[in-house]
């Protein structure tokens, strides 16, 4: 199947994901009833879901094609349904929606599109309704799931989808997307390196003016390092204060949405409508924040001292391997919520002076 301009440009929005792109592109003439795109958070999953829908809608319906990529990119089109998680986990109300929005016949054309945000936070209660219209959907309506991982209760849904993987985007692609952006190259650099493959995240720190002193700070641990609790109790608590810093701008953006919410509910009378689910986000995204802050910082740790490689003796070098195991070590335990402070006060005591 030949692939127009049209539907080159929109592909083009998918960063730093050219397997994932091959293999959507090579579904759209015959897909299944089922997708699971599945990645790290702020690689793309979203706007390949809404190019893939477009692509779907355009091939069951070319005359329109146009005007369905259109639509499907900014999730306007009738035939495209975003379901979100009402709360901060997915229930079972929220795969009741899905099966609604499924069951209803496609408003333009003979095809329709339901997309799930944040498979991975669905609870167990919801397993059986998801599996339910992953095995036997309608036959005009495809599923699209987005998860950043997989829980074992969700193994049996997610087994019935084509699964499509999404990786960390590469700081290459991340520099081209920001320098296309505008922002300056050396500073498009600087956040790429410290977004962990987080293109959305990249681009919220191309505009943090405190992005190279959280930066220096990192670096400049090991010289700071002296075998003492005391140094080390110093350092955690800086490390901390600056993460807390690195919250306003997400803040800030917060506090207005709560207050468009007040507004709303001024309005129309609509008091208490979302304000929890709302605050709930919020905490999510701030956790979510701090512990890329966390992932961030080992990361140049972990650069610190590869830098330290090249000239040293045997003894050294197998100081600093173990030095890079426990920073490897101490960024996957982050997957487990630990408590910050321990988890940066045990890592630190353990880490070699340069």
């Amino acid at each position: 199947m030949s692939v127009d301009p049209a539907a080159i440009d929109q592909w083009e929005a998918v960063i730093g994901q050219p397997d994932a792109v091959a293999s959507l592109r090579a579904a759209v003439s015959n897909p299944v009833h089922a997708y699971l795109f599945m990645g790290p958070s702020g690689t793309g999953k979203l706007t390949a879901a809404s190019v893939f829908a477009g692509e779907l809608l355009a091939e069951a319906d070319p005359d329109n094609a146009d005007r369905h990529r259109s639509l499907a990119v900014r999730f306007a089109h009738p035939d495209l349904h975003l379901i979100k998680p009402t709360g901060s986990q997915f229930r079972v109300e929220d795969s009741q929606r899905m099966v609604s929005e499924a069951s209803r016949s496609p408003v333009e054309g003979h095809r329709k599109i339901v997309v799930a945000e944040r498979f991975h936070d669905a609870r167990a209660e919801a397993m059986p309704v998801l599996l339910k219209i992953a095995e036997e959907p309608p036959a005009s309506t495809i599923f699209v799931f987005l998860a950043d991982r997989v829980q074992p209760e969700q193994i049996t849904v997610a087994s019935r989808c084509t699964t499509i993987e999404f990786r960390a985007v590469p700081e290459e692609a991340i520099v081209d997307a920001l320098t296309t952006d505008g922002i300056d190259v050396a500073v498009a650099e600087r956040a790429a390196e410290a977004s962990g493959g987080n293109l959305r995240r990249a681009r919220r720190l191309a505009t943090d003016d405190r992005l190279l002193a959280r930066r220096e700070a990192w670096w400049s641990v090991p010289d700071r390092l002296d075998g003492t609790g005391a140094a080390v109790a110093v350092m955690v608590e800086e490390l901390r204060s600056m993460i807390d810093d690195s919250l306003a701008p997400l803040r800030k953006i917060h506090a207005a949405e709560i207050e468009a919410l007040e507004e709303r509910e001024e309005r129309y009378g609509t008091r208490g409508s979302g304000r929890k689910d709302l605050e709930s986000h919020h905490k999510r995204v701030e956790r979510g924040h701090r512990a890329d802050e966390l992932v961030f910082g080992l990361a140049t740790l972990s650069r610190r001292y590869a830098t330290q490689f090249a000239d040293a003796d045997a003894a050294t070098i197998e100081r600093l391997a173990e030095a890079q195991s426990k920073l490897t070590r101490a960024a996957t335990a982050l997957s487990r919520n630990p408590l910050e402070s321990l988890l940066l006060q045990d890592l630190l005591l353990d880490m070699p002076r340069v």
